[in-house]
């Protein structure tokens, strides 16, 4: 026998018999909800991590507590009523009644009753617990943050190091031998510093701590730092390197330091891989927010390629970016960066015609001149 709905008692058919025992040697805690909240379909996965006997016909609030990672209790029944496309969180805890916790990955799936229906035939959830990946990611990015800590006194040593022993090679005209395999120390020196930055703001993104130091600023200022900071690099190369304000710009109020990484991030890619041409830093007024943009003229990114420039270490197969030594961290935490914010990247590209990369990013305020 199967209770369905929350009491009525029926024989169960054979699919609906291996639907029940598919569900029971899930992994995961599953529960099927309806429009009104009632669990109607449970397995012992959920009964287990919920640690009850009992599911079915219930309301989903009087059976599952929820609280984020500050102890304060989050309405899991009101938010998944009210979704539409469903969604996933890692970073809420379930809590018993012995007010104990654990860490769990919640993903909710709405249900259509049909193709082309628009009422709702309920959710889909399920939970896991993820208290001992957590514990393993926070020992993760101590370690990240100890280790690239300690390593940048070293790393700078032997940069300055290599880079007087190139001016002295010079100087005393060393052969060619020497004064390549300097070059090439130097080169690699540099990388891992970069490496060791990437890393470090990898681990700070991951922390998920943005909104703990919020500031307003204008945007028109930041950009204009950032086009003094890089006129020299460009220069160099013979690019220039401008900006462009639009009308209307107000102060936002947001992370500026991650604000900042990200745009850098656009600026070193957009100064790699343009040989010829420039770079334009802007900045534009858009509902409740501000949108940068860093467009270049450089090599472009192949269509191919698009969907995988934001995924961890990705380099690009193309030849000329295979000649420039790069983490390939550097757009991946940025998308990590903008998701803290609530921000949203967007990339314009064509091979051989350059690159455009925009940063949309809302005010953590309604009103950005209080």
């Amino acid at each position: 026998m199967a209770i369905l709905d929350g009491g009525t008692t029926t024989q169960p058919s054979s699919e609906h018999q291996q639907l029940l025992a598919l569900v029971n040697n899930m992994a995961d805690g599953f529960m099927a909800v309806d429009a009104l909240g009632k669990i109607t379909l449970s397995n012992s996965g959920a009964l287990a991590l919920l640690n009850t006997n009992v599911l079915n016909g219930k309301q989903l609030l009087s059976v599952v507590d929820i609280i984020d990672k500050n102890g304060y209790p989050i309405d899991i029944q009101k938010l998944i009523l009210t979704s539409t496309s469903g969604f996933t969180n890692r970073d809420w805890q379930l809590r018993y009644k012995d007010n104990t916790s654990i860490n769990i990955q919640l993903n909710v799936s709405p249900v259509r009753l049909g193709f082309g229906q628009e009422d709702k035939g309920g959710y889909v959830i399920l939970m896991r617990d993820i208290t001992v990946e957590k514990r393993l990611e926070e020992e993760r990015d101590e370690f990240v943050s100890v280790a690239g800590h300690e390593l940048r006194t070293p790393v700078a040593i032997a940069e300055g190091s290599i880079s007087n022993a190139r001016l002295i090679a010079e100087r005393d005209k060393a052969s060619d031998p020497v004064k390549h395999s300097l070059s090439v120390a130097h080169e690699q020196v540099l990388f891992l510093s970069s490496l060791i930055n990437d890393l470090a703001m990898l681990s700070r993104a991951d922390s998920e701590k943005a909104a703990q130091s919020v500031e307003t600023f204008a945007p028109g200022e930041l950009v204009g730092s950032l086009v003094h900071d890089y006129t020299p690099q460009a220069t160099q190369k013979k690019l220039t390197l401008q900006q462009n304000l639009g009308d209307g710009l107000q102060l936002i109020t947001t992370n500026r330091l991650y604000v900042h990484e990200i745009l850098q991030n656009f600026i070193t890619n957009a100064l790699k891989y343009t040989e010829k041409g420039g770079i334009t830093i802007s900045a534009s007024p858009e509902t409740n927010g501000v949108v940068f943009s860093v467009t270049d003229t450089g090599i472009g990114i192949g269509q191919n390629e698009h969907t995988k420039l934001f995924t961890k270490f990705f380099r690009s197969e193309d030849w000329r970016v295979r000649q420039i030594t790069g983490t390939g961290l550097g757009l991946y935490v940025s998308a990590k960066l903008a998701k803290l914010l609530g921000a949203n990247i967007e990339m314009e590209s064509e091979l051989n015609k350059g690159s455009t990369f925009h940063l949309h990013v809302p005010n953590m305020v309604k009103d950005p001149t209080v």
